[in-house]
């Protein structure tokens, strides 16, 4: 049977399209991308030429590319738009694939929750990470009980120095912060998702920019301009969740560390514990022995196949795909995002007051 593919318009058509959407959604067929916006004409226009159908048309306002009869509208754009582009597709009657964050802030992500709730349209986040064979195992351990209950987190998203110096990354007023909104988002949802605990109590955070003003720093994309760096270098919170567990998060693009691990979580639980460091690892007491479980994710067995898990990023458009033509349940919910943001929003308050922030 023929598959049913989707039109799809895209808002933003710059690195995060290019490089992941747009590859995937050609790859898997599902869609017929036939509509294309960017504020810089050429971009979209790229974009048109490499995934777009014969007649596909480019904009540079979105309001005009929702005009078009659409099932799906990818919001790929930097995070202050996220809100008013993803609303304004919703209440013209697209279903919603928004780029992580969520939002630049926690009061604009809820606005996108009760629009979505409003008009009965599909809103889901692109954390593409939850999709990973390492990710999926560990999931499925936590559901069955594997761990027990899960007390203590850390929730892992650093670089040395690998200062993003493209796009807006450095851009405060556009992007809402640096690693902490960037990466430290991937690492958090992560961490909540395998908890399923999204019901947090107290927030701390620091927050800094102490390496931003540095030259020759050795980064890994070229030496970043001092005068654009407006956002942090590195952010950190503890997060106390409302049934008494613990989170840490650390985020940084630049600190002067050799422990560098991004889009990680370690988790501590009542009967075992799990970590990323070394590819998955899940260490627990057995026979009254202590040992480590490290699952063969690539599945090899023959020297011609090693049996590798699909593309996170292919999986990540297959089940939004699913979820809009057969009502299959999202695994990125809009409620469970909206946490997320919340908490980083948090971390960026704390950071500048020196108070704790408290949630009801």
């Amino acid at each position: 049977m023929e598959t049913k593919k989707l039109k799809a318009g895209i808002v933003g058509c710059g690195g995060i399209a290019n490089g992941k959407h747009l590859p995937a959604m050609k790859r898997l067929g599902y869609f017929e991308i036939v509509a294309f916006c960017d504020l810089v004409e050429e971009r979209a226009v790229k974009s048109r030429e490499n995934f777009g159908t014969e007649d596909a048309r480019v904009y540079t306002d979105y309001k005009e590319l929702l005009k078009e009869e659409l099932d799906v509208v990818y919001v790929l754009t930097p995070n202050s738009s996220h809100a008013p582009v993803s609303i304004a597709a919703m209440e013209a009657g697209k279903h919603v694939m928004c780029e992580k964050p969520m939002a630049k802030t926690y009061a604009e992500a809820k606005a996108m929750v009760e629009t979505a709730e409003r008009t009965g349209k599909i809103l889901t986040i692109g954390y593409q990470c939850r999709y990973r064979a390492d990710s999926a195992y560990l999931k499925r351990a936590c559901e069955n009980g594997d761990l027990g209950e899960i007390y203590y987190a850390k929730a892992h998203a650093l670089r040395r120095r690998a200062v993003p110096t493209w796009g807006v990354f450095l851009d405060e007023e556009k992007q809402g912060g640096g690693p902490l909104i960037d990466i430290g988002t991937h690492a958090l949802d992560l961490t909540l998702w395998m908890m399923d605990n999204y019901e947090p109590e107290m927030v701390v955070g620091t927050v800094y920019r102490k390496l931003a003003d540095q030259k020759e720093t050795g980064n890994a994309w070229g030496d970043w301009d001092p005068e654009e760096f407006t956002v942090e270098d590195s952010a950190f919170g503890f997060i106390r969740m409302k049934n008494g567990a613990t989170i840490n998060l650390e985020s940084s693009w630049a600190l002067n560390t050799l422990d560098v691990r991004e889009a990680q979580t370690s988790l501590c639980g009542t009967k075992a514990g799990a970590d990323m460091a070394d590819g998955l690892r899940i260490n627990r007491v057995h026979y009254g022995r202590q040992c480590v479980e490290k699952p063969a994710l690539d599945a090899a067995g023959v020297a011609f196949y090693d049996g590798s898990a699909d593309d996170p990023n292919e999986i990540e458009q297959r089940v939004f795909y699913k979820a809009v033509t057969e009502g299959a349940p999202l695994v990125v919910e809009p409620r469970q995002a909206l946490v997320v943001t919340r908490i980083l929003e948090a971390i960026y308050e704390s950071g500048r007051t020196g108070k704790p922030v408290y949630f009801e």
